[in-house]
């Protein structure tokens, strides 16, 4: 999979929910999400193998 800073995508661990790709990591094989939409007072950043990472499909406007 291709990923880019701010694509949204789902995490295998947590499938209901949406977050955005903060930065990428290759030499690690992780990146750093948020979950999405951003609470009142912000959402934390964490990393996670990309593994767990894939596309959000998104339904055209």
């Amino acid at each position: 999979m291709n990923l880019e800073q701010g694509q949204m995508v789902r995490l295998e661990t947590s499938p209901d929910h949406a977050y955005q790709v903060l930065s990428i990591d290759q030499d690690s094989d992780s990146c750093w999400v948020r979950r999405w939409p951003l609470s009142r007072n912000g959402s934390p950043a964490f990393a996670v193998s990309l593994q767990q990472v894939s596309a959000m499909d998104l339904a055209p406007s």
